[in-house]
């Protein structure tokens, strides 16, 4: 089995640089390749690129911007092995991430899988926030890609497995982002193909470095999930609803203290409390556990404000979601 790594990337030369210098660790002893997909960036990485080669089996390709769906299917298209396996390009990867992918694959063999993420010592102080927002069990990172016990696992595309089998019976990534991941997952179980996690197929995953950034990312994570739920109803979960429920709740709970009812508040406080307790143990940081706490309440508004504008233009007034929102969908 040759593996194939993806890599699209967008106006993000440095992160390619430790990307590929921590490639250059890999325990792996077997070849692989890296097919680096620039999209149309300002910025390119080719003068980067040109330094890992000899070091590493690296293609790089440039072409017009078209997303990261369909950089990635361009770059499984170009390359040569029989499994891809897809990067973002802010993430880094440990030496022995090969090592385990291979081992589980032998052991039992999937057509597509994904890994978890976690943060580096390195990583700044919003940035173990945001990931701590991300994959803890008291979030929605618990639903999100932490746990296979509630229903189906859907890879994430940071850190994603998929034969060249799978590649070619679903033609890859479609045109929505956020989302492509989900609705690739659900297209190759319709088609009969098996998804699962890879506990220690790890990868450390930088995400977006400020407030902003990620309050955008959180916000069409959320009025993505709508649309996956109008073309896949089959697959809807109760529990896509949970941060939209808890922003409709809070209001409920101060409306509530008007008339001196201030028990939900109280929960809500206390919801918070055990964030920053919780973030503060795992990361022993005051400063982080605070910071936590921050990025909990954006996930949770931005993911949540962004779910109930979808839901109501597309599945309560029956938009067309490319019409709704134009700005998540790529043309290709």
């Amino acid at each position: 089995m040759v593996f194939s790594l993806i890599i699209p990337v967008y106006n993000r030369p440095d992160e390619v640089d430790e990307l590929l210098e921590s490639l250059l660790l890999s325990e792996y002893k077997e070849p692989f390749e890296v097919v680096l997909v620039e999209d149309g960036s300002t910025l390119p990485c080719d003068d980067i690129v040109q330094k890992y080669q000899g070091k590493l089996n690296i293609s790089y390709y440039f072409k017009e911007n078209s997303g990261p769906g369909d950089s990635r299917n361009y770059g499984m298209r170009k390359a040569l092995g029989d499994y891809f396996i897809i990067f973002d390009s802010d993430c880094i990867i440990p030496p022995n991430y090969l090592v385990e992918v291979d081992k589980a694959l032998k052991e039992d063999y999937v057509d597509c899988f994904g890994g978890p993420d976690r943060a580096l010592d390195s990583f700044s102080d919003i940035q173990k926030a945001i990931n701590f927002a991300m994959t803890s069990f008291l979030t929605t990172g618990g639903i999100r890609g932490g746990s296979e016990k509630i229903g189906k696992f859907q890879p994430r595309s940071f850190n994603m497995g998929l034969s060249r089998k799978g590649f070619e019976a679903s033609n890859g990534f479609g045109n929505i982002h956020p989302g492509e991941d989900p609705d690739l997952s659900i297209r190759l179980w319709n088609l009969g193909f098996e998804t699962r996690l890879f506990s220690n197929a790890y990868v450390y995953h930088k995400r977006r470095i400020d407030w902003d950034k990620f309050s955008i990312q959180v916000n069409k994570f959320g009025k993505a999930r709508p649309i996956l739920n109008s073309w896949y109803p089959q697959y809807n979960k109760l529990t896509f609803f949970f941060p939209t429920f808890f922003i409709l709740g809070l209001i409920l709970a101060v409306i509530l203290v008007v008339f001196n009812i201030d028990i939900l508040l109280q929960l809500y406080f206390a919801y918070f409390i055990v964030i920053f307790v919780v973030s503060t143990i795992q990361n022993k940081n005051l400063r982080i556990g605070y910071l936590s706490v921050v990025a909990v309440w954006k996930q949770f508004y931005g993911y949540g404000i962004g779910f109930l504008e979808s839901f109501i233009k597309v599945i309560i007034l029956k938009k067309k979601p490319q019409e709704a929102f134009p700005g998540l969908f790529f043309k290709i």
